[in-house]
């Protein structure tokens, strides 16, 4: 398929981005926003909306495909490309991306997302958030010049041999600790809650706060579905608050991990970012030092990386060292979905499991996208995006991957049985 013109649109993205730093150092809620100054650099407040841009891909017999550019919500933090500027990206696009896109047969997607990643401008490499809206767009248009669903596409790009299922959806609730865990049960959502631990005065100065908050959430499980049938995986994310809470003393925090463990029993517990260690490097001696105590522990609390591992070199690194157990491929600081697809790979082939993830910040598009690369790639999970509501993401994943499924299955006679 050609693609004969290339259309920038700035819209609107699916939450906030707020500054990290301002938040785990105590800023405080005025309404929805945070009173104070912001401290990371490019913010504009503490909690300012979200921006993304729409790649609009106008193709050679007049069909047109779309992909959207969009950032975290922790932007410039963990060693992330700085917050996401809809008027910068617009610009970028249609000075580097149009003149290379426009006029250009797009019919491999690995090929082309492997070039989109080489663009270069005077200051660099394309912001991450413009690499991952670009490649969503790509991604389509050889869909639709293959007919074919673009689960299906990567799936015999990578060679990956997925039966093309639904894979375990894990949902959010954001500050709605206790009304969107209600939902998520309710719905039966396969992981959850995540939580949004990312202050002491949500984790407890010691972390009591998080287990009462585990013990209510096994006790709701229970109450809310009482037949036993459903098991749900547990998986909150704590930004680095238990290391701030326990001083950095790696022994503290394993102990600490291993009674949330303890709380969260009979379901398995999988916790997201227990310590900031301040850079890649450290980062994997502390995980590493972590996950060898929690074995020591008997403890079965399983370690999730996201911050500092933001690339592919990055998620390369954490599995060699056999530091964690979870990785998140955080779609938006991947960059092209070319790394997003790889790097699950690489994860799933290390028998260990890969999280599809993402943020809240993105929009229905890059989350319908992202669900066909995590089936391609039989991620072990897939994020609930986007927005903080719950229901929102878990209808806009969900519903994708269900009809994506179908689709794959009803082709399956007319291409000699293949999966």
């Amino acid at each position: 398929m050609k693609v004969t013109d290339v259309l920038a649109v700035p819209v609107r993205s699916g939450f906030f981005a707020d500054d990290q730093a301002a938040i785990r150092a105590g800023a405080v809620h005025d309404g929805f926003g945070y009173t104070g100054a912001p401290s990371t650099p490019g913010f504009r407040a503490i909690r300012q909306p979200g921006e993304a841009v729409s790649v609009v891909l106008v193709l050679e017999d007049g069909s047109v495909e779309f992909g959207d550019c969009a950032a975290v919500q922790y932007s410039g933090a963990g060693g992330r490309d700085p917050v996401f500027s809809a008027d910068r990206a617009t610009a970028a696009l249609l000075e580097h991306v149009a003149p290379w896109l426009a006029g250009a047969d797009v019919d491999d997607f690995r090929t082309v997302a492997g070039e989109l990643e080489g663009l270069e401008t005077d200051e660099g490499p394309l912001h991450t958030a413009i690499r991952y809206g670009v490649s969503q767009a790509v991604l389509a248009v050889v869909a639709r010049g293959a007919r074919r669903t673009m689960a299906e596409v990567v799936r015999d790009e990578y060679g990956t041999g997925s039966p093309l299922l639904p894979v375990p959806l894990y949902a959010q609730t954001g500050d709605e600790r206790l009304v969107n865990a209600d939902k998520m049960i309710l719905k039966g959502v396969e992981v959850l809650p995540h939580g949004l631990f990312n202050n002491l005065g949500v984790l407890g100065a010691r972390g009591e706060l998080l287990e009462e908050y585990l013990g209510w959430l096994v006790g709701r499980v229970r109450q809310l579905r009482p037949d036993g049938g459903y098991r749900p995986r547990l998986h909150v994310d704590t930004y680095g608050t238990p290391g701030l809470a326990f001083g950095g003393d790696l022994g503290a925090v394993a102990g600490y991990l291993a009674r949330l463990g303890e709380i969260a029993a009979p379901f398995e517990l999988a916790v997201e970012h227990p310590v900031d260690a301040g850079g890649r490097e450290q980062q994997l001696a502390a995980y590493a030092t972590l996950r060898a105590q929690l074995r020591r522990l008997g403890s079965g609390v399983r370690l999730v990386v996201d911050e500092w591992c933001n690339t592919l070199d990055d998620v390369r690194a954490f599995v060699a060292a056999e530091a964690v157990d979870v990785v998140h491929v955080k779609t938006p600081d991947l960059g092209s979905l070319t790394n997003t697809a790889e790097a699950l790979l690489l994860v799933r082939d290390a028998g260990l499991e890969a999280y599809c993830g993402g943020t809240c910040n993105e929009t229905d598009r890059s989350a319908q996208v992202s669900a066909h690369v995590a089936m391609a790639c039989q991620a072990s999970q897939v994020l609930a995006k986007p927005g903080m509501g719950v229901d929102e993401g878990v209808m806009i994943v969900g519903n994708e991957m269900a009809r994506t499924a179908a689709l794959a299955a009803a082709r399956r006679p007319a291409v000699g049985g293949a999966a």
